[in-house]
């Protein structure tokens, strides 16, 4: 990496880090999880840059030398190669169910059934290839035909490339436009993963009606592998934050009682060991969280990223919030889409001098940067930012990067399907050194069911 992108890179990423600390940085950083604008504004169709790879660096390149005082922007990717290998139906593309120039869609859908909760809980691996994968993937209706075990190989093989181009992109970001991520890894809140993808916005609803104590039992036996999946694509060396977009627990889909009850025990387990871990988290607040997010107040303080959605009150969470975790957002979608940069600048303005006072602020839309926001609105709210948002020329934060995890710190045991000991026995033992045999066939079990619990949304 030349020398002027490698310092570009430690002072963007100084900065986001600082301001998520709750640190005081020399200005407001702008992270902008751009929602696809970036390949929108450089001229991209919904469809290409969910299905066409090299759209990406493109879009990442043209992005970046128009608006270098972005900080850090989006890291994830719908690939719809990947979907397609396996017939994922969760979603609608643009392109194959939509129009080209459409956003994708989530289908809503009960794909575990309403007495099928002692399976998750007892069972899972049972429950996902017996029940689960028939219902998501259409090429696997008919578990243990040919079409299945194809369905199978194409979607790991798939899944491998994805996790090759991101890296690819990542590293290209960083060595060739000193731009670092706003986040790396990926996890649902535990009530979200019954939510969206088993029982659906009906099917939960019912649920915590009629058989309550089987979703909070179902809750609780998801956090280990919620945890594990999201340390295995997490960033290994902790300069990222692990994303999570919350949905469920969004008012009015449950009321303060019942997210006391069912979604925040579980999802405060969940983050608390990601923190543990060493790691920060960016947690998508979609919806009108008004009523909850004081909750984010019971965790270590500047470990979290609360990105406030339009449907919230910004400056409100900055009273609430405030000494305690960041916030991100305030620039409303209708004024990035709709508005004049006139308007953007007065809005951004008063941001910087009430929700961005003494830190713990980075600007950015309502949950990220619509993909249809007028170009000249998005200059216009770095312009503002850069002339309002400053504190001091300089930053006495350091830069944070610990490859090591944490002195003590064990994650939860992982899900193992098929146990060495009984791989072991069907070998009749082994003759040299069974802990280098024993390493690999446990990685490989554990990535394995990674990959099949990565689908349940």
């Amino acid at each position: 990496m030349p020398e002027e992108t490698r310092k570009l890179y430690e002072e963007r990423l100084k900065r986001y880090q600082a301001a998520i600390a709750l640190a005081v940085p020399d200005r407001i950083p702008i992270s902008a999880g751009s929602n696809y604008f970036a390949e929108v504004y450089a001229g991209h169709t919904n469809q290409e840059f969910i299905y066409n790879s090299n759209a990406w660096s493109e879009a990442d390149a043209r992005f970046v030398h128009d608006f270098p005082e972005v900080d850090a922007f989006r890291s994830g990717r719908f690939w719809g190669p990947a979907h397609d290998a396996v017939g994922f139906n969760l979603y609608k593309l643009p392109g194959r169910d939509l129009p080209p120039r459409t956003q994708f869609q989530f289908v809503e859908g009960e794909r575990m059934k309403a007495d099928e909760y002692h399976l998750l809980i007892n069972n899972p691996v049972e429950f996902l290839f017996e029940r689960y994968l028939p219902r998501a993937f259409s090429d696997f209706q008919e578990p243990g035909s040919i079409r299945s075990f194809m369905a199978l190989i194409k979607g790991s093989t798939a899944s491998a490339m994805l996790g090759g181009l991101m890296k690819a992109r990542s590293q290209y970001m960083q060595t060739e436009l000193g731009m670092p991520q706003s986040m790396g890894g990926v996890f649902l809140a535990p009530f979200d993963y019954l939510a969206d993808g088993l029982r659906g916005l009906r099917g939960i609803m019912l649920d915590v009606r009629r058989q309550p104590d089987k979703v909070l039992e179902a809750c609780e036996a998801l956090i280990p592998d919620i945890v594990n999946a999201a340390l295995a694509i997490a960033d290994p060396l902790r300069r990222y934050p692990i994303f999570v977009p919350l949905h469920r627990g969004a008012y009015p889909f449950l009321a303060p009682k019942q997210f006391d009850e069912f979604y925040w025990p579980s999802l405060k387990k969940v983050m608390t060991m990601l923190i543990d871990a060493g790691y920060t988290i960016r947690a998508y607040l979609e919806g009108n969280w008004g009523p909850n997010w004081h909750h984010f107040r019971e965790l270590p303080k500047g470990k979290v990223l609360c990105d406030i959605d339009i449907q919230g009150n910004i400056f409100k969470a900055k009273e609430e919030l405030g000494g305690y975790q960041c916030i991100a957002g305030g620039v409303p979608d209708s004024t990035l889409i709709l508005g004049t940069p006139d308007e953007v600048r007065e809005r951004v303005k008063l941001l910087c001098e009430t929700v961005g006072k003494d830190g713990g602020f980075i600007i950015n839309g309502g949950c990220g940067i619509p993909y249809d926001s007028k170009p000249e609105n998005f200059r216009a709210m770095i312009n503002a930012t850069l002339e309002y948002g400053r504190y001091s020329d300089t930053t006495k934060f350091e830069l944070q990067i610990n490859p090591n995890q944490p002195a003590g710190w064990q994650p939860p045991k992982r899900r193992i399907v098929t146990p060495w000991e009984v791989k072991r026995k069907e070998l009749g033992g082994v003759m040299g050194d069974e802990e280098i045999i024993k390493q690999h066939w446990e990685m490989f079990e554990h990535m394995a069911f990674n990959w099949i619990f990565s689908w349940l949304w």
